[in-house]
């Protein structure tokens, strides 16, 4: 059995994960952590936890002992500072000290080259924190992310940043699958 923790693993992003997941590893068990303990996505091999995803020892204690895998799809932009670093660096932080204490194969996190500065900034200085780790880093960086659903206010600008994207990888928006 594979065990693979996801942090704030029931959002848009989450969801495509587990699901994928589940479908090329069908003996891996997901623990999904989030503030909530909810999530859309249900299967027998989900088991969906609540806790503060900036406290190490709640999500800790949650979590089996043997962890192989673990992912931070926490973030998002904040315009006052103590908010960015609250939900972008400090569950970052915990992924990175279960990582290190469990010994993980690898943790994951996804970074961001679309938006304002100060969240592109955190995004970055985060991946070169967790690159140093002992524990291997898988990253990806994506634009805005679209499909599998998504229609919120963003995903309508997905035409616009296509011709753009063409111009500047910056502004090419990607599949969710693609992401995931």
């Amino acid at each position: 059995m594979t065990n693979i923790v996801l942090l704030g693993g029931n959002g848009y992003l989450g969801r495509e994960l587990s699901k994928q997941w589940l479908a090329r590893n069908p003996q891996a068990a997901l623990y999904i952590v989030s503030r909530s303990g909810n999530n859309q996505f249900q299967n027998s091999q989900v088991y969906n936890l609540k806790a503060d995803v900036t406290d190490f020892n709640a999500v800790n204690a949650l979590l089996p002992d043997q962890v192989d895998y673990i992912v931070d799809l926490i973030g998002a932009p904040a315009k006052d500072p103590q908010q960015l670093i609250n939900i972008n660096q400090k569950p970052a932080d915990v992924m990175q000290k279960i990582a290190e204490q469990k010994q993980v194969k690898s943790m994951g996190i996804i970074g961001g080259i679309l938006g304002p500065k100060s969240f592109v900034t955190i995004k970055a200085k985060l991946i070169r924190q967790l690159k140093q780790s002992t524990i291997p880093l898988a990253y990806v960086e994506p634009t805005l992310v679209y499909g599998a659903g998504r229609s919120d206010s963003m995903a309508k600008m997905v035409p616009l940043l296509k011709f753009f994207g063409i111009f500047s990888r910056k502004l090419k928006p990607v599949t969710v699958t693609s992401v995931v």
